[in-house]
């Protein structure tokens, strides 16, 4: 099975939530997620930071718009089209912003939107801004097989992991688009939607330093620090304002070629170093 999206080096480069307060919500990634928001229509927020975009739209919290992956080059956006094409997925026009003429859109099992395209507007570094590029996006579902013959068998993700209930059905699945871990995950749940979406920052030091600019900004940490046992990654939770959970993750594996690996459905799968969070 060929592994187009992975050959498209395909990365998250930014997403797009609802919000019955755009706002409220805009404002809280200024603060918590340290980027600067421009509101650029009515209840259109653009929030953006060092190689991380976060869009914000009118209406129901909780509620993904897009999620938005770049591909390395022309090649790679086009080879995953016409694969998408060839499985019989419809293809819709993207909306993004960020993406040149050409990126296109589709709707995974569950209806999420997903865009790729090729990166239009390189937002510049800024002096003083903390390390945090946008980095994976993770769903809930009530089917996860569906998820993973989506992304693996109709757009050519590679499996990473997955994480097993004790009958052998799917409670988590991995996927990647590049080398890092996984660019798009899916959790086992009673309810169909976002689980959490990701930022990384790189190393254990610089996961200190967003605790301490979310202390000054008095945002509690909802869970962690931890480690992941899929990906191995240090990482932190919190919750915006609309109940939307974002992770802060470091150190997330990097894999060039090795067998998909199954983990038990149970807390050290989720957090080797204490309690986790069990979504199913």
């Amino acid at each position: 099975m060929s592994l187009t999206a992975v050959q498209a080096g395909a990365y998250l480069h930014h997403v797009a939530f609802e919000s019955a307060d755009p706002a409220r919500l805009a404002g809280y990634y200024g603060r918590a997620m340290d980027m600067r928001v421009q509101e650029v229509g009515a209840g259109i927020y653009y929030c953006e930071g060092p190689a991380r975009r976060f869009i914000v739209v009118p209406g129901e919290d909780r509620r993904l718009a897009y999620g938005a992956l770049a591909c390395r080059d022309a090649e790679g956006l086009a080879a995953l089209k016409v694969r998408a094409e060839r499985e019989g997925i419809a293809v819709e026009t993207s909306p993004s912003p960020y993406f040149d003429d050409g990126a296109f859109a589709v709707r995974d099992p569950d209806g999420h939107l997903i865009c790729f395209g090729l990166d239009k507007v390189a937002v510049p570094a800024e002096v003083g801004r903390i390390k945090g590029p946008t980095q994976h996006l993770t769903f809930a579902s009530r089917n996860v097989e569906a998820f993973a013959e989506f992304y693996h068998g109709k757009l050519g993700f590679a499996l990473s992991d997955r994480v097993l209930h004790a009958d052998g059905s799917l409670a988590t699945c991995f996927t990647r688009s590049n080398h890092e871990h996984h660019t798009i995950a899916c959790f086992k749940s009673n309810r169909v939607g976002v689980d959490h979406h990701s930022y990384e920052a790189g190393e254990w030091n610089t996961i200190r330093d967003w605790c301490d600019h979310l202390a000054r900004h008095d945002i509690q940490i909802m869970w962690g620090p931890g480690r992941h046992g899929p990906g191995n990654n240090l990482f932190i939770f919190i919750e915006d304002v609309d109940g939307n959970w974002i992770e802060i993750s470091a150190e997330l594996e990097v894999i060039h070629d090795r067998p998909v690996h199954d983990w038990p459905h149970a807390e050290r799968t989720l957090n080797l170093w204490g309690q986790a969070i069990l979504r199913s």
